[in-house]
């Protein structure tokens, strides 16, 4: 798998990009180590160049998280977003029953780690706290995570949208407490 040419085919193609990545025989490990751990890498260390080297200014004052503060803050956001993608793709196959398809734990892992592809290049706008803003452009991923999974997961049409929502409900679900226990973390580590 070219990582390159992967990411600008999801980004740009993403039906054709999809229906290639159903027929891949890749693994877990592959996944992970070939795409999904230096992909969210991106946001990690951009948000720490962000807030601990460059830093932000605020009514005349200049901010930048500590070091150690950053790197562990950094460090921490990446495992646990492993963790998410991981989590993300059991939670899409522990649904797929109940939308009328079968479940295929592989499938359900390439849905969930090649979907948030445009969450994590956007990420790199961290890396320049005022234009962070800019990591709204990852909203993209949500229309990569409907087209993954009407693609490999084979869901039935009138079933498609339901299996979507649930499936995105539950992942902002664990999201926000991926996102509380990094805040958590992060604030103890600082007292």
């Amino acid at each position: 798998m070219d990582l390159v040419a992967r990411v600008r085919n999801i980004i740009l193609t993403p039906a054709r990009e999809w229906e290639v990545i159903k027929t891949e025989p890749i693994s877990t490990g592959e996944m992970f180590t070939k795409y999904v751990m230096i992909l969210a890498a991106l946001p990690a260390i951009a948000g720490f160049i962000g807030r601990s080297l460059i830093g932000s200014s605020f009514l005349g004052e200049h901010y930048r998280v500590p070091i150690g503060s950053g790197i562990g803050s950094a460090v921490l956001w990446y495992v646990l977003t492993l963790i998410s993608v991981y989590l993300l793709g059991v939670i899409i196959d522990m649904l797929a029953p109940s939308f009328g398809c079968a479940r295929d734990m592989n499938a359900s892992l390439k849905v969930a780690a090649f979907s948030w592809t445009a969450s994590w290049l956007a990420g790199v706008f961290a890396v320049i706290p005022v234009l962070a803003i800019l990591s709204i452009l990852g909203l993209y991923s949500l229309y990569l995570l409907y087209v993954g999974m009407r693609s490999l997961k084979e869901v039935p049409p009138d079933k498609m949208v339901g299996y979507y929502v649930v499936t995105l409900i539950v992942a902002l679900l664990v999201y926000v407490i991926v996102g509380v226990i990094a805040g958590l973390a992060i604030v103890t580590h600082q007292i």
